[in-house]
Formats: C-alpha cells, sequence, structure tokens
C-alpha cells in the first residue's frame, strides 16, 4: 500500500454484528482528524431507498452519509446487488463472477484518491462469493487490511474469529467486540485482550451491550407483524427497547410495566384491564391480538397518552416470535442511534494503534 490512499475494509463474520456502529465510530474519528474520508459497500445488501436511474447506493451508506454530511462524492456505488432478484439472476447464468474482474472494477471505482477509504463488507465470510465480492476476495484482492465487528457472548465466540483469522491470514488486524454485558466489561478487557493479542487478534475495543441499539422502531414491528395501527400513526418513529406480555392478572402485570422502559406490551384484545394500566407505564406500543375489537374508551386514552396502539392477526406466542427476532436484527437507521453507537464507539474503541499502523496520523 504505497500510495497516499488507504483502504480499511470492515467486516463481521455473522450478520448483525455491530458493523454499522463501528463504520459510523471509524467515521466519526476520521472526520475528527480532518482526513479525507470515502465510505461505500461493494455488495450492496439493502436498496429499498434506491431510484431507478442513478448509481447503485446501499441503504446504509446512504444514511451514513446523510447523519455525517459526507459530500456526495464520498458516498463510492456498489458494484452489485446481493438482493434476491440479483442473486438469482446471477445464479442462473451458472457462473461465478470472477475475483479478477470484480477487482477490476472495484479499482477502477476507487482510483487514487487522497485520504482513506472505507469498505463494508457482506455480513458474513462467504457472503458475496457468488460476485466475487466476499471479504477474503475483497482482502486479498486489495492488499487492504480487515477490522472484524464481532458479538461476545461468551468464550466459544472466538471460534468464528479463529476461521476468520485462517482464511484472511496477516489482512486481518483486529477486532471490535460488540454486545458484551456491562459487568463483564472490565474482566473481559484485562484477561480476553492479552490473550486474542497472541493468538494474533488485536482488540480495538469492547463495547457494552445496549437496548438503544438493539431496539426496533415501531413502524418496523407494524410492517413485521402485518398490523393495523387504530391511532397515533406519526409515531412510527418511537423505538421499542423491551418486549412484556400482558398475559397474568392485572397487579401482576403491573409490578412487571413498573421495572421496563420503552416497552412494546403484548395482550389479548379482551384484557381491557392490562390494556389500560400498560397505558399509564413506559409504553411504546400496545399489541392487541385475538379476536375481538377494543373498547372505543381504550383507542380515545392511547390517543391522549400518544401511545400507538396495533391490531394482529397471530396468536399471542406468534406476535412474540416476531417481535424478539426483530430485537437486534434491524439496520441502524434512526439518528438516535446512530449519533449513540458514534458516541460509544468513542468511549470504549482506542483506534490510535490502528490509525498508526495504516499511515494515518
Amino acid at each position: 500500500m504505497g500510495h497516499s490512499s488507504t483502504t480499511l475494509l470492515v467486516g463481521s463474520c455473522e450478520p448483525f454484528s455491530g458493523k454499522s456502529a463501528l463504520v459510523m465510530g471509524l467515521v466519526e474519528q476520521l472526520r475528527e482528524r480532518r482526513l479525507p474520508l470515502r465510505y461505500g459497500k461493494p455488495l450492496a445488501t439493502s436498496i429499498e431507498q434506491q431510484s431507478a436511474d442513478g448509481p447503485l447506493i446501499d441503504d446504509d451508506v446512504r444514511f451514513v452519509g446523510e447523519i455525517f454530511n459526507l459530500p456526495v462524492e464520498a458516498l463510492l456505488p456498489s458494484l452489485q446487488s446481493s438482493t434476491p432478484d440479483p442473486t438469482q439472476a446471477q445464479l442462473r447464468t451458472g457462473a461465478v463472477v470472477s475475483q479478477v474482474e470484480s477487482l477490476d472494477s472495484l479499482q477502477q471505482l476507487l482510483g487514487d484518491a487522497e485520504g482513506i477509504t472505507l469498505l463494508e463488507a457482506a455480513g458474513s465470510l462467504n457472503e458475496g462469493l457468488l460476485f466475487g465480492l466476499s471479504l477474503p476476495q475483497l482482502a486479498s484482492g486489495l492488499d487492504a487490511p480487515v477490522l472484524l465487528a464481532h458479538a461476545w457472548d461468551d468464550a466459544r465466540s472466538v471460534e468464528p474469529l479463529l476461521q476468520a483469522k485462517a482464511l484472511l491470514g496477516e489482512h486481518l488486524v483486529g477486532v471490535v467486540f460488540n454486545n458484551v454485558e456491562p459487568d463483564q466489561l472490565e474482566d473481559l478487557r484485562q484477561e480476553l485482550s492479552p490473550a486474542l493479542k497472541s493468538l494474533g487478534l488485536p482488540v480495538y475495543g469492547l463495547l457494552p451491550r445496549s437496548p438503544l441499539l438493539r431496539s426496533v422502531t415501531v413502524g418496523e414491528l407494524v410492517q413485521r407483524l402485518g398490523a393495523e395501527m387504530l391511532c397515533c400513526r406519526e409515531r412510527k418513529d418511537l423505538l421499542v427497547e423491551t418486549l412484556s406480555i400482558g398475559a397474568m392478572n392485572v397487579n401482576s402485570a403491573m409490578e412487571v410495566f413498573r421495572h421496563q422502559r420503552n416497552m412494546a406490551v403484548v395482550t389479548g384484545a379482551d384484557r381491557t384491564d392490562i390494556q389500560l394500566a400498560a397505558l399509564e407505564a413506559s409504553t411504546q406500543c400496545l399489541i392487541l391480538t385475538g379476536a375481538g375489537d377494543p373498547l372505543p374508551q381504550l383507542v380515545s386514552r392511547a390517543q391522549e397518552l400518544d401511545v400507538p396502539l396495533l391490531k394482529v392477526d397471530h396468536d399471542t406466542l406468534n406476535t412474540v416470535a416476531v417481535i424478539e427476532k426483530a430485537f437486534g436484527h434491524v439496520r441502524l437507521h434512526e439518528a438516535v442511534k446512530a449519533t449513540y453507537a458514534a458516541r460509544m464507539v468513542a468511549e470504549h474503541c482506542d483506534f490510535a494503534p490502528l490509525f498508526s499502523q495504516l499511515g494515518v496520523a
């Protein structure tokens, strides 16, 4: 990497490991150093906001551009999209796009601009192989360093990183752990970091588990549940951090509600007592399951308190399963989350050694 532009790849072994939070933290720190910066995803993974005629810009790239006011030329278009239709079309050809071909196109796109280019790879180590754009292919083809975001559960969480090390070799320059229980931070910092460093995996930071970053908007729940919104349609941006099920008697329910923050409450359409108790608590939305319509006075009370009321066709168990699957599995596309993520990375990561390794002083 002799020239004055530097490329850093950000990847993960599994989807939803915290790449977006890491990218936002890096973008903010590079901007503070007043470095010319470009950001892109060679393989687009989400293109809901794509216009028919413009360049192929991934939704995450667009969002980071908006949040950090990056100039248009700092947002790099994607070469391919891994959404189902283009993937199927590629599969039908019976061929894999060669790594050489993909990287030629990417090199042309990158040119030799000054400063640093952040490229975010797809969610796993194999995603993008069909297009010649998997993380190991990008790393070897661009001869670029790789920083991984990885969710920490327990000691077994290290195994996928060892697989990544085997695939990426010297290109893997380190890892940032995500989703660490706050009371484990200190122990891990003292024990884990030195152990991993001796395995050739420098740890640049440990990010505590955050209900806010794992949270999901009411609008996202409406979409996933196919729910009908009975009131407060303008409140789709409210963030839900926890889930409560109002199936018990009302006194036990109120005790549970007291300890939860920013919750979605799921309860039967016939449980008016629980519904009214939930409206008085820290409830971001009330989700009614089963047959029957809510009482008019419930709807008007929800309107008064600005709590969205959702009606779903599923039973309670299925509804809960859909919501639980949504936590921690949504894109980081809210300004409040983005700002929080960047602040958390600044507080818990130290990239100085990485930046000096990249020649970015």
